[in-house]
C-alpha cells in the first residue's frame, strides 16, 4: 500500500511538471531541439483541446533461405522513422526467431528521415531456412487536418521550397513527363486552379480507374509492371496506384512522393504503398490511393520509409508475383545466396499493423507524452548499437525494461500518466549511461 501511495504521488508530481516543462519548451528551446521537436506545435497560448494518442505495432515475419553455404552477412530492413506525427518507441525481437542474430542496431539511412534496422546474421548452410520475427512499436499523435484550407493555388516551381523540388522528377516508375500522364492530368484538372480540389479528384480516380481490370489481374494472380503509365492503362496494385498519383501531381508542379507503410487493412501483406504531396504554405499531406482518400489520418498506418527518386530508379520484382516489377525496396541483403521467402502472405514472410490502443487526453499531456517518447527513443537508438559494459549495461537493461512496461501499460489501459511515469523512469536510466 505504501508503494502504491508513492507511485500515486509521483504521477501527480508528473502532472504538475507537464505544464512547467511545456512552458519551458515554449519560451526556452532546447539546444538542437530542431532534431526532436520540429514537427510538434507548442505555443504560449496552450490550447485546451483534446488529442488522440494511438499505440500502433507492426509485426514482421521474415523467413530467409540460403541457396548455398554462406558466411556472416548483413540484412537491412526498413524501420519506422521519427516522422511528423509518429515516433518509434521500441524494437522487439520475438522469442520464436531462429536466425543466428549476432548483432542488430537501428541506423540512419542515407536520406532523411529514413532509418533501417541492421541485422548481422551468422553463417547459414545450403537449403537452411531461418526466421527473424520482430515488432516495431510506434506512438502516433493523431491529426485530423481540420485546418486544411479549402483553396490553395497550384504552385509555380520557383515558389516551392528547394528541398521539395527533388520530388518533381520524372523517373523509371513515375513518368511525370509522359504525354499520356500529362494528358490525363490535364483532363482531371480541367480549368480549375485549386490544388485541394485536384487531389480530391485524383484520390477516387486512382481507386476506381479501370477497376475491373484490377479485379481480373487479382483473380488470375497476374500483375505486370507497376509504373505510372502501365497503371494508367490497365490499373495496378497499391504500388502502381501510388506511382500514378505521384506522376499526375508532379506533372502539375506538385511535389509528391511514395511512402512504404503498414496500415489498417486488417490482414497480412508484404508492404503497403501510399503517397503524400506537398501543399504550399501547409506541408505534406497523406493520400491512400487504394482507399481513394485524402487527407488520410496518421493513426491509420505506420510509415516505414519516405521514398526518393533514387528508390524509384532502383526497384525490384515482387516476391510473390513474378511478372510484377517496379516496387521500391524495403530490405537489402549483402549476400547473393540469401533470399527472403514469400508464398502468399499466409506462408512465409509477411507484415501486419496492429492498433493496440487509443487514448484521448488533453493536449498538454499528449504533447508531453509524445515529446518524452521521442527523447527516450533517441537515447535508446544510440545505446542499442553501442559497446556498453559494466554499469552502462545495467542502466540500458533497466531503461528498456521500463520502455517495455510502458508499452504494456498503454496496451492494456488508458492510463497515459502511468505510461509517462514509466517512460520518464526509462529516460532517467539512459541519462546515467556514459557513452
Amino acid at each position: 500500500m505504501y508503494a502504491d501511495d508513492i507511485r500515486c504521488s509521483s504521477k501527480k508530481l508528473l502532472v504538475s511538471s507537464i505544464l512547467v516543462m511545456l512552458i519551458l519548451l515554449a519560451i526556452s528551446p532546447i539546444v538542437n531541439s530542431e532534431n526532436y521537436f520540429d514537427n510538434v506545435s507548442l505555443t504560449a497560448n496552450f490550447p485546451t483541446d483534446e488529442k488522440e494518442l494511438h499505440l500502433l505495432r507492426v509485426e514482421h515475419v521474415l523467413v530467409l533461405n540460403a541457396a548455398d553455404d554462406t558466411n556472416t552477412f548483413n540484412l537491412r530492413y526498413v524501420f519506422p522513422p521519427d516522422y511528423q506525427y509518429q515516433t518509434p518507441i521500441l524494437l522487439e525481437i520475438l522469442e520464436d526467431s531462429t536466425a543466428n542474430i549476432l548483432h542488430y542496431q537501428i541506423e540512419d539511412d542515407v536520406n532523411e528521415p529514413n532509418k533501417v534496422v541492421n541485422f548481422t546474421i551468422g553463417n547459414m548452410v545450403k537449403d537452411e531456412s531461418v526466421l527473424i520475427h520482430f515488432s516495431c512499436w510506434v506512438l502516433v499523435k493523431n491529426y485530423e487536418y481540420d485546418d486544411l484550407p479549402e483553396y490553395v493555388k497550384f504552385p509555380k516551381k520557383y515558389e516551392l521550397p528547394e528541398e521539395t523540388k527533388i520530388w518533381l522528377s520524372s523517373t523509371e516508375v513515375v513518368q511525370a513527363n509522359s504525354f499520356l500522364i500529362k494528358y490525363k492530368a490535364s483532363q482531371l484538372k480541367g480549368e480549375g486552379d485549386n490544388l485541394i480540389n485536384f487531389t480530391s479528384v485524383i484520390a477516387p480516380f486512382i481507386k476506381e480507374h479501370r477497376y475491373l481490370l484490377f479485379v481480373l489481374q487479382l483473380n488470375l494472380g497476374i500483375f505486370f509492371s507497376q509504373d505510372a503509365v502501365t497503371t494508367l492503362l490497365i490499373n495496378g496494385e497499391n504500388v502502381g496506384r501510388s506511382h500514378l498519383a505521384c506522376a499526375l501531381l508532379r506533372s502539375n508542379n506538385v511535389p509528391a512522393r511514395v511512402l512504404l507503410a503498414n496500415n489498417d487493412q486488417g490482414f497480412w501483406t508484404q508492404m503497403h504503398y501510399m503517397l503524400e504531396y506537398y501543399c504550399p504554405g501547409y506541408g505534406w499531406i497523406l493520400i491512400d490511393p487504394t482507399k481513394g482518400t485524402t487527407p488520410y489520418e496518421p493513426k491509420r498506418q505506420v510509415i516505414n520509409r519516405v521514398c526518393y527518386p533514387v528508390d524509384e530508379d532502383n526497384t525490384k520484382t515482387d516476391y510473390i508475383f513474378s511478372l510484377m516489377k517496379g516496387e521500391e525496396r524495403w530490405m537489402w541483403i549483402d549476400n547473393e545466396n540469401v533470399y527472403p521467402y514469400y508464398v502468399d502472405c499466409n506462408e512465409g514472410s509477411k507484415s501486419k499493423m496492429f492498433s493496440e490502443n487509443e487514448v484521448t487526453t488533453d493536449s498538454f499531456t499528449a504533447n508531453y507524452a509524445f515529446l518524452l517518447t521521442r527523447l527516450v527513443f533517441h537515447q535508446y537508438e544510440q545505446c542499442l548499437g553501442g559497446n556498453l559494459v559494466g554499469e552502462n549495461i545495467k542502466h540500458f537493461q533497466n531503461a528498456t525494461n521500463y520502455q517495455k512496461q510502458a508499452v504494456n501499460e498503454l496496451s492494456n489501459s488508458d492510463d497515459i500518466l502511468e505510461y509517462i511515469y514509466l517512460m520518464d523512469k526509462a529516460y532517467g536510466e539512459y541519462k546515467e549511461i556514459d557513452l
